[in-house]
């Protein structure tokens, strides 16, 4: 097969200079690559697992994990939401009530206590982070009480990296100063577009205005690093209008910013189905959007991050990525400074010791396992020791872009046979000892991945996810 033409660009992350993107027609590329296929924020990818775990086998874990004293990572998933965005792929609850917040808190606390018994110490813990829904939906005293539940329960280390996601729309200096107060030093805005047309598209209005106002209050609240996150492949979204949000986005000046691209999966999100999909845009158009935003977030001084990431050069994340440190989990890339990750809230999914397991998703079947005095989990995987090993290789090839062959173990060939294809299109280079992603092959870094995944029910054949470019 013959090499797909290329254009030579600026020098790649990592300071690989050559071909860096497809010309502007990549539809022959696009046609072979552009299918459903995982993320690979786990391994195996979450819609594959089996509901055979259970409570059990999560406090087994734990006691493990506190039995080692070893440090964890923290997560809490916080759902509620003022309103439902047409786009979100997120377990979310609408509400207006603060009781019903209250109560989400006193079952959160009921939880902690499951599992601080469980592991039967108080671990350290060096990571914190609050997913959701809108964990800026709680007000300050909600937000004070919430980190201290895990303070009083944790071994928190002075240096741990605190994180949030925050809705701008809700954003005030009282809050940012309350959110600065609990210990939080990162803040992730949820911004996704800032074209009015596309906003109406998606059920989200929020000014450009509102937005740089959200983050001169964070910053003025003493919130040190922010976080912005961008979607493309959204309805109505042109080159132009994309462009715009760009320049906007770059001139408010985050540390980072994540470019999600739009993933429409109306059979598992039916709130999307309210979504004109005649609106989105068709696989070049959407990959022109993709495109347009890494050159110039580039060319705006950011390093191109893994899959979807971008940050400054001095940005912690950045300085993990050039030293090989960079980690890949369900929050996306992150510096991850513990090997265990323990999940709290309803949905929320733990990942320690080899063991995946997901809290019940339903709020109100959730709150009557943790009031039944039993860990809400309904479903994970327990990998096996050749599961593992292929899961680190392919975390480490989504962060690295390279990985050595020896990493496979005995499955070599079949990689090798997998990645023949990607190869001959330019993807790919495999020599005698190494793997490694090319610049043409970034864009397309999900495929290169599943040749490496040994559980896709078939080759050509991915259930239920959104689509790789």
């Amino acid at each position: 097969m013959s090499q797909p033409r290329v254009i030579p660009v600026r020098a790649a992350a990592g300071g690989v200079a050559g071909p860096y993107a497809p010309t502007s027609d990549p539809a022959a590329l696009l046609a072979r690559y552009d299918r459903p296929g995982p993320r690979y924020t786990s391994y195996p990818p979450a819609n594959l697992w089996r509901d055979d775990v259970g409570g059990d086998d999560l406090a087994t874990a734990l006691r493990r994990v506190g039995a080692r004293g070893t440090p964890v990572a923290l997560y809490a998933h916080l759902p509620f939401c003022m309103a439902k965005c047409l786009y979100c792929g997120c377990n979310a609850t609408v509400t207006r009530h603060a009781r019903v917040v209250d109560e989400y808190l006193d079952d959160l606390e009921r939880e902690l206590d499951l599992v601080t018994a469980a592991l039967g110490a108080r671990v350290p813990a060096v990571q914190l982070h609050w997913g959701g829904g809108t964990p800026n939906f709680l007000d300050e005293a909600q937000l004070a009480r919430a980190a201290a539940l895990f303070r009083d329960r944790f071994a928190i280390a002075a240096d741990a990296e605190w994180s949030i996601e925050c809705d701008p729309r809700l954003v005030t200096p009282a809050q940012m100063a309350a959110v600065r107060a609990a210990g939080f030093g990162r803040v992730s805005y949820g911004v996704q577009d800032l074209d009015a047309d596309v906003q109406a598209a998606i059920g989200r209005p929020q000014a450009e205005a509102l937005v740089r106002r959200a983050v001169e209050t964070a910053r003025a609240a003493g919130i040190g690093a922010l976080n912005l996150d961008l979607m493309y492949g959204l309805p109505r979204q042109t080159r132009r209008s994309f462009a715009a949000t760009l320049e906007a986005a770059i001139a408010l000046r985050p540390e980072r910013l994540a470019v999600f691209g739009y993933a429409h999966v109306p059979w598992l999100k039916p709130h999307q189905r309210r979504i004109d999909e005649g609106a989105l845009p068709d696989g070049p158009a959407r990959f022109a959007l993709w495109r347009r935003a890494v050159d110039r977030l580039e060319d705006a001084g950011y390093r191109w991050i893994g899959l979807d990431h971008f940050a400054l050069a001095d940005d912690p994340l950045a300085v993990a990525a050039a030293d090989g440190t960079l980690h890949r989990n369900f929050m996306g890339y992150t510096t991850m400074p513990a090997e265990e990750l323990i999940g709290v809230g309803c949905s929320a999914i733990s990942d320690v010791d080899r063991l995946y397991a997901q809290g019940e998703p339903r709020l109100g079947a959730w709150r009557t396992a943790v009031r039944g005095g039993r860990l809400p989990v309904v479903r994970g995987w327990r990998l096996t020791a050749a599961e593992s090993a292929r899961r680190t290789a392919i975390m480490r090839l989504m962060c690295d872009l390279a990985l050595p062959l020896d990493a496979l173990g005995d499955d070599v060939a079949t990689v090798r046979a997998r990645l023949a294809p990607l190869a001959d299109d330019g993807l790919v280079t495999v020599d005698a000892s190494r793997i490694t992603v090319t610049p043409l092959g970034r864009w397309f870094l999900r495929n290169v991945c599943m040749a490496l995944d040994a559980l896709l029910p078939a080759r050509g054949e991915a259930p239920a996810f959104s689509r790789t470019v």
